[in-house]
């Protein structure tokens, strides 16, 4: 048998590395998840001032309640037109309503809150391009929860989503990736769970749009009147929205923890309340 210095690297067994690399190979694992998800950008309005909110935290129950909202696509119209902007950013502005409304009746307050919305954004490649499939961004945008006037949260929101559409959706302070075009494998398997188990960190509330065909759908050969897109429930999480514009109406589909929020239908209702508001104060 050969001797071996004290201070020598035993041999490594099996699948464990030798320790002394730990640290270097943490560091690409970080870095991995990082390119991965953007955490840097990401990180930027994580900050320990989070001004959310505890009713839109939560530990999974194991249930969901849905729930579906239809508003005229004319009246969203009307305000955009009056406002400016998008009609996704007067969608986002009603559902910031509809959060305060929803957090001050159900005694949680709504004062000094600003909760983190994550607006998914497409990044799909053209058909000719390789490899095909979906490649998705997101915004991060603060909600003006507190904000009690209406015109003014819509303009809070239309500015927020102005600069993260100006710096692109691969890039600025809002802007975090979704999906990573390579990730190694050791990244995916230690950079993963720690992903998925921290969306909490990142965001509290999801709020999506979900494009539909222009043409009317059908099921089992009879037209469909309403269309209701449903998001899932991050972990952590105990709301989350997406909404969809079909034959003249816009559709808010609502996932939540049933335990969480017992009152899903008080925050549906809340968001109808919500468009005539602004409607109110655009005037006629």
């Amino acid at each position: 048998q050969r001797c071996r210095r004290a201070d020598a690297a035993p041999p490594s067994r099996g699948l464990l590395p030798d320790v002394r690399t730990l640290p270097d190979r943490l560091r690409g694992v970080l870095s991995d998840a990082g390119r991965a998800l953007d955490i840097g950008a990401a990180a930027a309005l994580s900050t320990l001032d989070v001004r959310s909110s505890a009713a839109l935290t939560a530990e999974s129950s194991g249930t969901r309640r849905i729930a579906g909202v239809a508003v005229d696509l004319d009246d969203v119209h009307h305000v955009r037109k009056t406002t400016g902007g998008t009609v996704n950013d007067v969608l986002i502005a009603v559902v910031a309503g509809a959060l305060r409304r929803w957090l001050d009746e159900r005694g949680d307050g709504s004062e000094g809150v600003a909760p983190r919305a994550l607006i998914p954004v497409s990044k799909r490649r053209p058909r000719t391009a390789h490899p095909q499939g979906n490649r998705l961004s997101g915004y991060l945008i603060r909600l003006p929860v507190a904000d009690p006037d209406p015109l003014s949260r819509l303009g809070t929101v239309r500015a927020a989503m102005d600069r993260n559409k100006d710096a692109g959706p691969g890039r600025g302070a809002g802007a975090v990736a979704l999906l990573a075009d390579h990730v190694p494998a050791l990244g995916h398997r230690l950079g993963g769970p720690l992903v998925s188990g921290a969306a909490r960190l990142w965001f509290d509330i999801l709020v999506t749009s979900v494009p539909l065909p222009s043409l009317g759908l059908r099921l089992g050969g009879h037209p469909l009147t309403e269309v209701y897109p449903l998001a899932p429930l991050a972990r952590g999480h105990s709301l989350a929205v997406a909404v969809s514009t079909y034959r003249g109406q816009v559709h808010f589909g609502l996932v939540a923890d049933a335990k969480a929020v017992p009152d899903l239908d008080r925050f549906a209702l809340a968001l109808t309340e919500e468009v005539e508001t602004l409607l109110t104060a655009c005037g006629p």
